[in-house]
């Protein structure tokens, strides 16, 4: 059996209603028929009871808040690039420029971006088994084309990698 919308489910409790039933009765009535879809009787009173006040609309009414549309590609690049510029720059900094809130730019830097402190510097998370795989073959490949012709390598070697080289520096840890 298909699950029925909870706007299907208020449509059928309103029927009911209109019949003269009791919430008790509704309920029996949409757990005999749609089983584990059936809303709990709390909800079915409480249906009965903006009915009986007046409230006759089956559909969700609008909540306040902020729609969850923050994680934008656009906003991702704009973290991206604020990040970019100041490895050291604070959620809270970034949330402040953007108007979002840390929590969202926590999410977007470590789940979209996949980055973390290191620190007191955003830097990639390491690569995977996948990258680290690539990575070698495509280092094997550079092997052997040196091996054929070492003076030629460079000529048509193209890179568009970034290094990251870690060394001690007292002042940052």
């Amino acid at each position: 059996m298909r699950a029925i919308s909870t706007t299907g489910r208020r449509e059928l409790s309103s029927f009911f209603i209109l019949q003269g039933k009791a919430p008790k009765e509704i309920h029996a009535v949409l757990t005999k028929t749609l089983g584990e879809y059936a809303p709990p009787y709390v909800t079915v009173k409480n249906w009965v009871a903006q009915f009986k006040r007046g409230d006759f609309s089956t559909c969700d009414a609008p909540r306040p808040g902020r729609h969850k549309t923050v994680t934008t590609p656009e906003i991702i690049d704009q973290i991206h690039e604020l990040i970019l510029e100041d490895r050291r720059i604070s959620a809270k900094s970034i949330a402040e420029q953007l108007g979002i809130s840390s929590e969202r730019v926590g999410s977007i830097v470590h789940e979209d971006l996949d980055m973390r402190k290191l620190s007191a510097k955003w830097v990639p998370k390491c690569l995977n088994a996948y990258q680290k795989r690539q990575w070698c073959q495509s280092s094997e490949q550079l092997l052997e084309f040196f091996r054929r012709d070492p003076n030629d390598l460079l000529s048509r070697l193209v890179t568009m990698e970034e290094n990251w080289l870690y060394h001690y520096d007292p002042e940052t840890k």
